[in-house]
């Protein structure tokens, strides 16, 4: 899967943001995000794949496009067989966040990236669209801290782990009003806090790299972002947990859904039985193969955003695959503009 789609899955990220960065200060988040999408899904079709979209933006009758269950690929045609060899009709899974961070574009702010995760079919965990418990750790603490730990006792592990001091810790927490007591836990542990808006993606996937001063994510955030965030660390070696939530009182905003009992029902409609159950990056990225691309659309810790110039645009990505055990980041010059042709007299 690496070596026939490893370029291609590259481009599809690049081209979804440099869609939404021609949008980024401007104010708005929603226009952003579509021309991420429709950039996304144009280059996707014409990739000789069968894929299958498994998180995306939404229900077929909210998401025009992108939406779950949607087919992606050229060898998704009827007479694909025709000109796709056999390990193109091989159907695979995808996962897809094509502006992760849409307030971060909308106003100028780092860390907004293009993303998605591809894995063999029933490779990736169909998360609903919920709330998620998460803790993001580096892989020397991977399996030793736990997500049913207390902050402190997560912290304490994680130092051990890296042999620091909890003071030398920089935690990442979403600035909402549900983490306040997680905040100040932290906060009295000992460790720092650094607080996000939007994308925590990015900081998950922070904490698997040495240098990045990001050392582990806790809090809540968005499910389907939430495998996404497995995916990638998993195929790297990191430490990822989550929890869906489903319960209002918790999220306190945002929560789809009319009640917790609703939320409930509709996790059992789709085989969850026991929501409250702890997964790790294996089970929300369980396939054998696991592809992960992003590319920074605003810079931040990881990758420097879009830059554009007369011409054309540089763009830097990432690409995390657990068949070869590489993270590689790839800076592109994308050139637009058509060589000008000088003439001699």
């Amino acid at each position: 899967m690496e070596n026939t789609l490893g370029l291609e899955i590259i481009e599809v990220v690049e081209q979804a943001a440099i869609a939404s960065a021609r949008w980024m200060g401007k104010g708005e988040k929603n226009i952003a995000d579509q021309v991420a999408v429709e950039a996304m899904r144009e280059r996707m079709n014409k990739i000789h794949m069968r894929g299958r979209i498994v998180i995306g933006e939404g229900e077929r009758d909210d998401a025009p496009m992108l939406y779950i269950g949607e087919e992606v690929g050229v060898c998704t045609q009827p007479n694909a067989k025709d000109f796709c060899n056999p390990d193109e009709l091989v159907e695979i899974d995808i996962a897809v966040d094509p502006c992760e961070g849409t307030n971060l574009v909308a106003y100028g702010q780092p860390g907004s990236m293009a993303v998605l995760a591809i894995s063999e079919k029933g490779g990736l965990f169909a998360a609903p669209d919920f709330y998620m418990k998460k803790l993001a750790a580096p892989p020397a603490a991977k399996g030793k801290v736990d997500i049913n730990k207390s902050a402190t006792e997560n912290l304490k592990i994680l130092a051990e782990c890296l042999d620091r001091e909890i003071e030398e810790l920089v935690v990442v927490v979403m600035k909402r009003e549900r983490h306040s007591d997680l905040i100040k836990e932290i906060r009295e542990a000992g460790a720092r806090v650094s607080l996000i808006s939007d994308g925590d993606v990015g900081a998950a996937i922070s904490c698997g790299f040495a240098g990045t001063n990001i050392h582990a994510l806790m809090g809540i955030g968005a499910a389907p972002e939430g495998v996404i965030s497995a995916a990638a660390m998993r195929a790297m070696g990191g430490h990822f947990q989550g929890q869906l939530i489903y319960d209002p009182a918790v999220v306190k905003t945002g929560l789809i859904g009319e009640s917790k009992q609703a939320n409930i029902d509709r996790l059992k409609s789709m085989n969850i039985t026991d929501p409250d159950k702890v997964y790790d990056a294996h089970e929300l990225a369980s396939g054998e193969t696991i592809l992960f691309a992003g590319c920074g659309i605003t810079s931040g810790n990881l990758m420097e955003g879009v830059r554009f110039f007369s011409g054309g645009a540089r763009t830097q990505s990432l690409v995390i695959s657990n068949q070869s055990s590489t993270a590689r980041f790839v800076d592109t010059i994308h050139m637009s503009g058509q060589p000008k042709v000088v003439q001699l007299h």
